[in-house]
């Protein structure tokens, strides 16, 4: 939550539309500029599409330059309604909404710049807010501790496949050679990713004998191993489901999260039972 007790008069009528979702105009704006971001994608986009581009380019540009503008009078609003700038600046939302308008006005140093207006779609995570989709937060809370808890065990996995893949990878480009397209080491263990992840692009295939038998077990072994890491996360999962039931809910609020022992509500202090 930004600070706003700096604020008064016009500053702080536009914080309550900017920020706030509770009001109609605070959900109208939200829309409005969800729409915007949503659009602006779109037009860069088509201007990447030749035909499109050539056709309507000076319309792409216009609307372009009203989307940036747009955008640039919604990040200076949201500078000035804040009682602590910097901390709105500096946050992660706040350096994605000057990335977004930036490369517009680098693009006329820079021919080509502007395609990197694509960070505009993290913007739209933005309608978390709309959607009121906080009361969902538990589930990914469980979900990332759930990560954090496996991440040495996926670590130490992951290390594993990798001196797998850059053992065989080097193997086949010996065995197979640069004539059947193992044409360096990397390129080899690229094959070797494919293939041990069972994906199986075909733009590499060995022809010998050994080569072909040597990919026979690495796919073999891909089978067995894609399922470790669904393994370790799986029982991550149930561990921490297991102790978030354990948890104790507030009769008020119906949040969890609460300490077996914990006497008040640290949501919203009701005493606990």
């Amino acid at each position: 939550m930004l600070d706003k007790s700096n604020l008064n008069g016009w500053r702080l009528n536009i914080h309550e539309v900017i920020y706030e979702t509770s009001s109609p105009a605070g959900k109208f704006f939200d829309v409005t500029l969800i729409v915007a971001i949503a659009l602006s994608i779109i037009v860069v986009m088509l201007e990447s599409v030749a035909a499109v581009r050539m056709r309507y380019s000076d319309i792409i540009l216009i609307l372009e330059w009203c989307f940036t503008l747009l955008f640039t009078i919604e990040y200076v609003l949201r500078i000035v309604c804040v009682g602590k700038p910097a901390k709105y600046i500096f946050s992660f939302f706040g350096l994605v909404d000057l990335v977004a308008i930036l490369p517009t006005y680098f693009s006329l140093i820079l021919p080509g710049g502007h395609y990197f207006l694509m960070v505009r779609v993290l913007r739209i995570l933005r309608i978390f807010r709309v959607l009121k989709l906080v009361l969902y937060m538990r589930a990914s809370e469980t979900i990332l501790r759930a990560l954090r808890a496996s991440g040495r065990k996926i670590a130490v996995f992951i290390f594993a496949v990798l001196t797998i893949v850059i053992i065989v990878g080097s193997l086949m480009y010996l065995i197979e050679g640069e004539k059947n397209g193992y044409t360096s080491i990397p390129r080899s263990i690229y094959w070797a990713i494919v293939t041990l992840t069972t994906v199986g692009y075909g733009d590499i295939a060995p022809k010998t004998n050994l080569g072909q038998i040597l990919a026979a077990v690495l796919m073999i072994l891909g089978y067995s191993i894609i399922a470790v890491p669904t393994g370790i996360v799986s029982v991550e999962m149930a561990d921490a489901m297991k102790k978030e039931s354990k948890q104790r809910s507030c009769p008020s609020c119906g949040k969890s999260g609460h300490d077996a022992d914990a006497s008040h509500c640290k949501w919203c202090g009701t005493t606990m039972n």
